[in-house]
């Protein structure tokens, strides 16, 4: 096996996060009850992905949940509260960019503008228009277990670059993130309206464009319902189900992804999670992948630091990539909070294994990160 190492001392890279102070909240209030709140991240990780006969190793920054920097504003108006929120990405060398042919940073980028959004909330619900989340975004991502600060439905963002490799040495063309995607909704250029909680329920609707891409002039939408409550004894539960569609402007057809996520929590400290999705796609030569997914999970307070969860997962999948595909994953993590300095520091492993009637080695990546958020 053949490995390559090129990256800083990680301890260094670590200390540097964890040894800046956790500071006072950044926040302006005037005395009308508005603020303006300044809030951020840094989530830099040592990754180190095997092909089975190769290792490769980077200090990268996550895209579990890069680093970024935002603005929040909220200001009462009337009966009503009007909020704006823009927030972006650093840009910084990303592990969505790497593989075993090499990297491809793009520094910052538009794409990497997250929200710029308008909203105005009251008994009615609440509009929103501008850059951000679609209904169904993180509709397949309902996680109440603190262990889903790293191992959760989507298994693909240490290494979902980097090609499987055949058991004879050569790579393929097919890379991980190919072979599996919990279907999750995105940001979008969009119309949204969201009704008010009814005894835990609520709905939303969105309509929108990709505004950041100028190759992309496909239409999306999509609708869902989500739930969450507190039940005597202090049992957690929440539950997601989202519809979406993308209707490709080259009159090709259309794509819909049906997917829902659900987890509880138990005083005890266990959880359970499970997520499922399908996808229709009438474009030709488009294969209908599908999903599940669970994970079990415990957290305490196991240090005086703060509380510390472990958990293990499972994806299985089919007919991603090609008709007749199987894709099977599995992880577990430990993740640590650190009450001091605001930061969530984990280890984790993942493992992948892709099918499509080729031999493949499985893909295994190893994730020691550290995300301080200010």
């Amino acid at each position: 096996m053949t490995v390559k190492f090129s990256v800083p001392s990680v301890a260094a890279i670590l200390a540097v996060t964890t040894a800046i102070p956790a500071a006072a909240e950044l926040k302006y209030e005037n005395n009308s009850g508005g603020y303006v709140l300044l809030y951020g991240q840094l989530h830099p990780a040592l990754i180190s992905v095997d092909d089975g006969q190769e290792t490769d190793t980077r200090v990268l920054d996550n895209d579990l949940s890069n680093s970024r920097v935002g603005l929040r504003l909220m200001q009462p108006y009337g009966a009503n509260e009007f909020t704006f929120r823009f927030e972006t990405a650093l840009g910084l060398p990303n592990s969505t960019e790497w593989n075993q042919l090499g990297t491809n940073f793009s520094g910052w980028t538009r794409s990497d503008i997250r929200h710029v959004d308008f909203a105005l909330k009251g008994d009615y619900g609440k509009f929103s228009a501008g850059q951000g989340s679609m209904v169904s975004d993180g509709a397949a991502e309902t996680d109440l277990s603190y262990v889903g600060t790293a191992l959760y439905s989507f298994t693909n963002d240490e290494n979902s670059a980097f090609f499987y490799r055949e058991t004879n040495g050569i790579l393929s063309g097919i890379t991980i993130g190919d072979s599996s995607s919990n279907l999750d909704g995105s940001r979008r250029g969009r119309i949204r309206y969201d009704t008010p909680d009814f005894n835990g329920f609520s709905a939303g609707i969105a309509y929108g464009e990709n505004i950041l891409s100028s190759s992309d002039d496909d239409t999306y939408y999509d609708v869902g319902v989500f739930y969450g409550n507190t039940f005597a004894g202090g049992v957690e539960f929440a539950a997601s189900l989202a519809y979406a569609v993308r209707d490709f402007d080259n009159a090709s057809g259309e794509r819909k992804d049906t997917i829902g996520s659900a987890s509880v929590l138990l005083p005890s400290g266990f959880s359970f999670t499970a997520a499922a999705g399908t996808r229709d796609d009438t474009a030709s030569g488009a294969s209908d992948p599908n999903y599940w997914y669970a994970k079990i999970a415990y957290e305490g307070d196991w240090v005086s630091w703060g509380k510390t969860g472990v958990g293990i997962d499972y994806f299985d999948g089919s007919d991603f990539n090609t008709d007749g595909s199987s894709t099977k994953a599995w992880g577990v993590a430990v993740v640590q909070k650190i009450e001091a300095i605001n930061t969530d520091a984990y280890l984790k492993y993942r493992n992948h294994d892709f099918d499509d009637g080729t031999s493949f080695d499985n893909n295994e990546a190893w994730v020691l990160g550290a995300r301080w958020k200010f």
